[in-house]
């Protein structure tokens, strides 16, 4: 019988190099490898866990397509988080590898977008109308991982209501101050009093520190920030400003209007709109062109920011092509 091939001495040769430097016992990780059972794909993914993650509130067979597509959707947020902490966290980031993570992004986002239509098109809009009335007042837009992906993608002045956004700029706030003036607060007001509702209060009283430390933390070292500390040459690279407008697209338009068109579907209805779950108004708090947020107002144009998400309305919400 042949003994180890030369192969598989060099690298016994560089696991007892790497265990001695870190002052362990090769053997005992040899016995260890040993001695463990062969990898399964389900669990190595949790298949089993996952499934059992869904747990309906109502005996209607959409809210599980309902339940499922949000799960979906964090997980693509989560993906979308882990690149940009990668970008975030290196120590040295150059177009090339700007790029690349920027187009990951994007794809996520893309996909994101495109798979929306489950939501617009994939449920009875009679069970949906029934089952929502068991969620309240959860809400969408309690979706703390979106709110962490628009800080770390700009400064966070692009995310300060746009009534007061030019009269705080240049005052030198800090970052709680100006969470008091974030954008997304203004879409979650009670239709007729104007008072916070339940879904704000709550999302508030679990979230609100993290995301005040998160921006914080990105003030230096958001997406916007890490393409401003580029080359000249590197900035005007024609394909990563692509990139980053694509971002802003994605996220502060088709992405939002999806949900638009989603809500148009199920919740327009004659004499009067049906009130968002949470109680937000979805007629002024979805649409882009009411909100104008915009990461990367540099990148375009001032006809490009003065028409901000109307085509997309007239196109895809209205049939207008």
């Amino acid at each position: 019988m042949s003994g180890p091939s030369p192969d598989i001495l060099s690298r016994i040769e560089a696991l007892q190099k790497k265990y001695d430097v870190m002052g362990q016992d090769l053997l005992s990780y040899l016995d260890g490898l040993l001695y463990a059972d062969y990898l399964t794909y389900w669990d190595y993914i949790h298949v089993d866990t996952l499934l059992s993650l869904q747990n309906p509130k109502t005996s209607f067979p959409d809210e599980k397509i309902f339940i499922i597509y949000h799960q979906i959707t964090e997980l693509y947020f989560k993906l979308c988080l882990s690149e940009i902490e990668q970008i975030s966290d290196r120590a040295t980031v150059d177009g090339k590898f700007l790029l690349r993570r920027m187009e990951r992004i994007n794809g996520y986002f893309e996909n994101l977008v495109r798979s929306f239509d489950i939501m617009v098109d994939g449920m009875e809009p009679e069970q949906f109308l029934k089952f929502r009335m068991s969620l309240l007042p959860a809400s969408g837009f309690q979706s703390a991982q979106y709110r962490m992906i628009e800080i770390c993608a700009t400064d966070f002045i692009r995310l300060v209501s746009k009534d007061v956004r030019e009269q705080l700029q240049g005052q030198n706030k800090s970052v709680r101050e100006l969470f008091e003036h974030i954008y997304w607060k203004a879409g979650a007001t009670e239709l007729k009093s104007g008072k916070k509702t339940l879904t704000l209060e709550q999302f508030e009283g679990k979230y609100s520190e993290q995301l005040i430390a998160l921006a914080e933390a990105y003030g230096k070292k958001n997406l916007w920030q890490i393409f401003s500390r580029l080359s000249p040459e590197e900035q005007q690279n024609e394909a990563l400003r692509n990139a980053f407008r694509m971002l802003d697209v994605n996220v502060n338009v088709n992405w939002p209007l999806s949900h638009y068109k989603s809500a148009v579907r199920y919740l327009q209805k004659d004499p009067e709109d049906i009130k968002a779950t949470g109680g937000t108004n979805w007629q002024k708090y979805l649409p882009p062109r009411f909100q104008k947020r915009i990461f990367y107002p540099e990148l375009w144009s001032e006809a490009e920011l003065a028409e901000w998400g109307k085509s997309w309305v007239t196109r895809e919400v209205f049939g207008v092509r």
